[in-house]
């Protein structure tokens, strides 16, 4: 039974309209790829080093087919017919063509490729090694006490992969469930994937396949000292999206940032790019069992989180379908909200908490994703422990799943250890507390509770009409998501979409479909 007494025809609506926002989308993903894509397709056939310069060689062989060939015809095409012509691996192939060794351009003539399966023994190893991690990370979570109350979530930014691992390790041993390592400002902007293990990013560390190995490897260690299984985050976004999360599933990471929309508005990514990357990352993080978190906390940021409350709900929709496009299990699709109202509002708490309970509602096999203050947090770090109880209490009570802490300090500094234990502390008694709260209360069926759901409900279905009939790219030009306006040919990454050759082929991407449609029918 609803505790809001929702609507479930103006639920199913919603859901049709956000169908069919996707499929509008979802016909134009199909009939594009990008340069980061085929970076990604690289990385899992095993190309993982850079040239004398630094140069990742997944970088330098896509551009050089850029060049001299023709990418719409994917870089499997190249890749099959030099494996087959030289009997290399990947790799070499792609050192060969960094030294100036081997030019792809003679295959450009060649016809649709035969040759496939002679890529198959490199992606199989890599495919395998991403089941291995998934069965682990199963067994792990298998032997971990089950717990009914949110995850505790907390961030580690300090720029150093070695000092973020200190961070993180006193955090878990704290009681935190989740580790986010918060990436370095502005790397969402590079198009490439840094190499190796880093010491001086800024606001945030470099996401690279070998950070994501030591943080991993540390984790780990720390879950074996603490008898449960701690989880590893991650940010798969930006103009290498798709790359990141294959390096996300090789290095097991358990969840990764991935929103359909945020790369877009806050980022100023070219919403082809994003859309595009998106998906294939999306296919991808479902393959590897890796729960995706979205980013409508972020709308509250930068437009009133009263006024356009039904922005993040609606987001959520499109959200939720857009993975199900991917083939994404609900399990997965950790879909994002936010604690943002002002406390300068009367009974701001009732209209947080409507919010909380809708979403839960709403979305009731989605592992929810709810943020906490930070809009009005002013440094006033004794207001601020109460905000974050207020928030703590509602993300109990309204039964979320990841629960990212609120930080007394938000808007200070980055959180010292003492901070993020401070935190935990106030987090651990608030849900001991109120552990049953939310079963032991009902809500008035005349109240502000129960009306402002219903409110935001229906507003939420007018503005998916409104979408539906405008289109996506559209909308996003009219600047509905957060109040920011971005055009279909504006932003970065631009020139890295391309639309497929009638003789395309990505034998990779289809395996991880087959796979999920499989393991679907058979479930």
């Amino acid at each position: 039974m609803s505790k809001l007494n929702l609507n479930l025809n103006t639920i199913h609506a919603c859901r049709t309209h956000a169908n069919q926002i996707a499929n509008q989308v979802q016909s134009f993903i199909d009939m594009h790829s990008t340069v980061s894509v085929e970076r990604a397709i690289l990385r899992l056939l095993g190309v993982d080093d850079i040239n004398n310069f630094g140069i990742p060689l997944v970088n330098i062989v896509i551009d050089h087919i850029q060049q001299k060939a023709d990418l719409s015809l994917g870089v499997c095409h190249y890749l099959s017919y030099a494996i087959h012509d030289l009997k290399l691996s990947p790799l070499e192939i792609s050192k060969r063509v960094a030294q100036h060794k081997l030019d792809l351009s003679v295959y450009l003539n060649k016809p649709k490729s035969a040759h496939l399966n002679e890529i198959t023994p490199y992606f199989k190893d890599i495919v395998k090694q991403i089941d291995q991690m998934k069965s682990f990370r199963k067994s792990q979570i298998d032997m971990t006490k089950n717990t009914t109350t949110p995850q505790k979530y907390v961030i580690v930014a300090t720029g150093n992969i070695y000092e973020d691992i200190k961070q993180a390790v006193s955090a878990a041993k704290k009681g935190a469930q989740i580790i986010a390592v918060i990436r370095s400002t502005g790397q969402s902007l590079l198009d490439y994937v840094p190499h190796g293990a880093t010491t001086e990013g800024f606001g945030g560390t470099y996401a690279t396949q070998e950070n994501f190995r030591l943080m991993r490897k540390a984790l780990d260690e720390v879950s074996k000292e603490e008898n449960r299984y701690i989880k590893l985050v991650n940010y798969a976004s930006g103009l290498c999206m798709p790359e990141i999360a294959a390096l996300g599933a090789i290095e097991r990471l358990d969840m990764m940032l991935n929103d359909s929309l945020y790369g877009i508005i806050f980022r100023d990514i070219n919403m082809q790019r994003t859309f595009v990357d998106q998906y294939f990352s999306r296919v991808l993080s479902a393959y590897a069992n890796i729960i995706i978190n979205t980013g409508e906390d972020n709308y509250l940021t930068t437009s009133d989180a009263y006024e356009h409350a039904h922005t993040v709900l609606a987001s959520q929709f499109i959200n939720e379908q857009f993975a199900k496009k991917a083939l994404m299990d609900e399990s997965l699709m950790g879909l994002g909200h936010a604690f943002e109202i002002s406390p300068d509002i009367e009974n701001s708490f009732l209209y947080e908490l409507a919010q909380a309970e809708m979403a839960r509602e709403i979305f009731p096999n989605a592992p929810l994703k709810y943020m906490p203050p930070t809009k009005h947090m002013t440094g006033d770090i004794f207001m601020g422990t109460v905000q974050n109880a207020l928030f703590n209490i509602a993300t109990v009570t309204s039964k979320q799943d990841i629960h990212l802490l609120g930080m007394m300090t938000e808007a200070i500094h980055t959180p010292f250890i003492s901070d993020r234990a401070i935190a935990l502390d106030n987090a651990t008694y608030i849900e001991k507390a109120f552990k049953d709260f939310g079963d032991e209360i009902t809500y008035n069926p005349n109240g502000k509770i129960v009306k402002r759901a219903n409110d935001v409900l229906n507003s939420t279905q007018a503005l998916l009409n409104q979408i539906e009939k405008d289109g996506m790219f559209k909308t996003l030009e009219k600047g509905v998501f957060a109040g920011i306006s971005r055009h279909k040919l504006g932003g970065k990454g631009l020139d890295g979409v391309f639309e497929k050759h009638q003789n395309y082929q990505n034998p990779i991407l289809a395996y991880f479909i087959d796979s999920l449609k499989e393991a679907n029918h058979e479930s």
